[in-house]
């Protein structure tokens, strides 16, 4: 049974101890006066300077000076004008109060106490996401707070529809987590089954977003991502607009986006905020180059092994040239510089910054030109195996570059079994499988598969913005007009 506050501060004082007692952060202050109060935080998490102008300095001269009125009102008050207040008259809510990083104030005769909301430890400044550069964009990305991070979100979308529902998700860390939707913008199936995902996810510590995706998506075998996240409030903010539901996690930096498609893949934030001509050329370069890095080492070895034909002579002589004394049949080459080059860079990226860069790049040079001149694989194999991996890096999330980099293996294997004809068998699988993959009721093709032509404008090219006049995701005609229309520039006509 949970116990209650005693009007004894001895006995509460005591009672509190025994539970903190291998806490060697746990502060007990006394402040003696004509009332005595009790003072309980963690030492590092609350702001000890509020505490010491208000409760120490104000608060017991005020009361020594003979104000005659109720002891719990007058603490609420004086509280009050520095921080949130609430009230608690069960020991379990002054434990999850202390442990919330709060201040949990107790006086002598009164049967309750008082929770402050006085955090203070040091976060991380708002700083431009390494991740997710932009050209033209803000330069702000999201902190390990949770608090600063809503604001941020909120102060891009100053609407009364914007709503933010908090949970509290594992049974050792209390990790807050919040939903964040545009209410009778966005549809409530998505938003209802978010919330039900994420009421019912059991775990003992939530440590970042990660914790959450796993629980929440659909289909948890598969290479592809079904849940989004970024750093940047703007793209939230753009997401929530269209329809999408966002889920920030305390202490993570990244928030999550559902439902997520396929061509979340090659959409950028700069895309949004350069002309759309440019935005364009640029989102089709990316899709060719991925696309490009996926199929591009898998049709070199099915031509060089079962289709030679299919190139002409003196490019075929060039080659066969460049793999005269290659021990290896060419899907045994492309394998290992497929694995030597994700292994540089993985290396890259845990080394530290300033020297990362340079050991995958310096590394890829000086092993590819050795094992050519050792003639353990051919120059042609170095050169596509670059391109492929130069390709791969255009890949604006780094979790669906991630699915392309290792679906190439697969590729390889078919393409060394059967050619050309293993290359259509697996890009057949492959078809089928993003076809019947769904993101909280929402094809992951969508919406080339089932086909929308009102939402194509922003899939395979950026349409003009006065343009795009109807909200993706749209289910009904209810809430789809997003930008009213004769818009168009020239199309207002002089007035007269």
């Amino acid at each position: 049974m949970t116990a209650q506050i005693s009007d004894s501060l001895e006995k509460n004082e005591e009672l509190l101890k025994g539970i903190f007692s291998s806490c060697y952060d746990i502060v007990f202050r006394r402040i003696h006066g004509q009332m005595n109060i009790l003072l309980v935080y963690l030492d590092g998490l609350a702001d000890a300077k509020p505490l010491d102008d208000l409760l120490v300095r104000t608060f017991v001269p005020a009361h020594e000076a003979g104000e005659q009125c109720d002891k719990g009102y007058m603490l609420e008050q004086q509280l009050a004008s520095i921080a949130k207040t609430t009230t608690a008259q069960k020991m379990d809510d002054i434990v999850s109060g202390v442990l919330s990083a709060q201040v949990v104030v107790l006086a002598d005769g009164l049967n309750h106490a008082v929770i402050a909301d006085l955090k203070g430890f040091e976060q991380r400044a708002i700083e431009e996401p390494s991740n997710e550069v932009t050209i033209r964009g803000p330069r702000e990305g999201f902190t390990e707070s949770i608090n600063v991070n809503t604001s941020m979100v909120r102060r891009k979308i100053q609407s009364s529809k914007l709503k933010m529902e908090s949970m509290t998700v594992g049974s050792l860390s209390k990790t807050t987590v919040v939903i964040a939707y545009l209410e009778g913008i966005v549809k409530e199936s998505v938003v209802e089954e978010v919330r039900k995902r994420v009421s019912q996810i059991q775990i003992d510590t939530v440590l970042g977003g990660n914790f959450i995706e796993e629980f929440i998506e659909d289909h948890p075998f598969t290479l592809f991502p079904q849940v989004q996240n970024t750093e940047r409030p703007d793209i939230v903010a753009s997401y929530l607009a269209e329809r999408k539901v966002a889920v920030f996690v305390d202490g993570s930096p990244f928030a999550l986006i559902v439902p997520c498609t396929l061509w979340s893949a090659f959409q950028s934030a700069d895309d949004y905020y350069e002309r759309f001509i440019y935005a364009t050329l640029i989102r089709w370069l990316r899709m060719i180059l991925i696309v490009g890095s996926l199929f591009l080492p898998s049709i070199y070895v099915a031509i060089t092994t079962f289709h030679p034909q299919l190139l002409p002579a003196n490019f075929l002589l060039s080659i066969t040239s460049a793999r005269e004394g290659v021990p290896f049949p060419a899907v045994i080459e492309a394998f290992l510089m497929e694995f030597l080059f994700e292994g540089l860079r993985e290396a890259g990226i845990r080394m530290p910054r300033p020297t990362g860069s340079a050991i995958s790049i310096v590394g890829a040079l000086v092993i590819g030109q050795a094992a050519v001149e050792a003639g353990i694989v051919s120059a042609p194999m170095v050169i596509v195996v670059s391109i492929t991996g130069i390709a791969s890096l255009i890949t604006p999330r780094y979790s669906m570059g991630i699915a392309f980099r290792m679906l190439r293996f697969p590729m390889l294997l078919f393409s060394g079994m059967f050619g050309l004809y293993g290359i259509t068998m697996a890009t057949l699988f492959l078809q089928i499988h993003l076809t019947n993959l769904e993101s909280f009721g929402v094809p992951y093709l969508s919406p080339i598969s089932p086909m929308s032509k009102s939402e194509l404008k922003d899939v395979l090219i950026r349409a003009p913005r006065w343009s795009m006049h109807t909200l993706p995701l749209s289910g009904s005609k209810r809430h789809q007009l997003r930008i009213p229309r004769g818009q168009k520039p020239g199309d207002q006509g002089d007035e007269t």
